[in-house]
Order: C-alpha cells, then structure tokens, then sequence
C-alpha cells in the first residue's frame, strides 16, 4: 500500500462534495439520500466556499494516484459547534479503502496540524450508532487528551 497523505490543491476543492456525501451516516438497511441532499444548507457549512477562511484545512489521502480519502477542517456553525475558537472537523474514506489504516493517518496528520495551528481542540461530530464511534472515542479522544 503506497498511502500519501498531503495538503489538498486548490482545483480539487470540488472533490469536497463526494467525501461530503460519503460521510453521511446510512444505518444498514436504509436507502441512502440522494446525492443532491449535500445541497442541504446544514451541509453546506462543510464546503461551501472551501479554501477561502484561514481556519479552512484539508488533507487528502492517495495511493496509486487516486484520491481516497479526506479530512479537513474549518470553523463553522455546524451540529458540533462548541466556539468560534475550534474548528469543526470532517473525515471520509471511500468505502473499499476503509479497515485498512488510512482514516487513522488522515486524524494523526490533522491532529498535528490542529496542535501547529494553536487551537486547543477540535470538533468532530460522530452519529451515535455509528461504528466508528467507538474507535474515535476510544482512540482519538483518550489519546489526544493525554497529548
């Protein structure tokens, strides 16, 4: 597996829309929305305008070229808002590349930027059934608070 993890350029700001969509949360057995659900104000506050706020950061993760995931932050008042001081953060990997590490070194990556940028903390929201709850909180939260 040859993982690149790296800042994203400012002509692939677009791709935002597709880790948008695909970190949505679809309990099994449910249709997933339509596509244009991203079109959804609540939602738009991940990526509407994407590079133009000095909170706005986005890494991306690539193997053989192709990009396969993403995680960015920026400030903004979404479901996890806690002040106007931490950003709120998002992370997708495409679904055959998930199990396979790279969501972990999408958050270790951002998790250095967020400590190099100054903030103290971060947001990151997680559906309650979903199953990487648990591993964010107990791997990310326990670890990160000990840092």
């Amino acid at each position: 597996m040859n993982l690149i993890i790296r800042n994203i350029k400012t002509e692939e700001y677009p791709l935002l829309k597709d880790y948008l969509y695909d970190a949505i949360f679809i309990p099994q057995g449910v249709k997933p929305p339509d596509k244009s659900i991203i079109n959804n104000e609540d939602l738009q506050v991940y990526i509407k305008d994407f590079g133009n706020k000095k909170d706005d950061i986005c890494f991306l993760a690539e193997m053989d070229h192709d990009i396969v995931g993403a995680v960015w932050i920026r400030i903004m008042n979404d479901y996890g808002h806690i002040d106007d001081q931490t950003p709120s953060l998002a992370i997708s990997v495409k679904k055959e590349y998930r199990g396979l590490g790279i969501g972990t070194k999408l958050m270790e990556t951002m998790l250095v930027s967020v400590k190099h940028h100054g903030y103290q903390s971060v947001s990151l929201s997680v559906q309650k059934s979903k199953s990487s709850c648990t591993f964010v909180s107990t791997t990310w939260i326990s670890n990160y608070q000990r840092k």
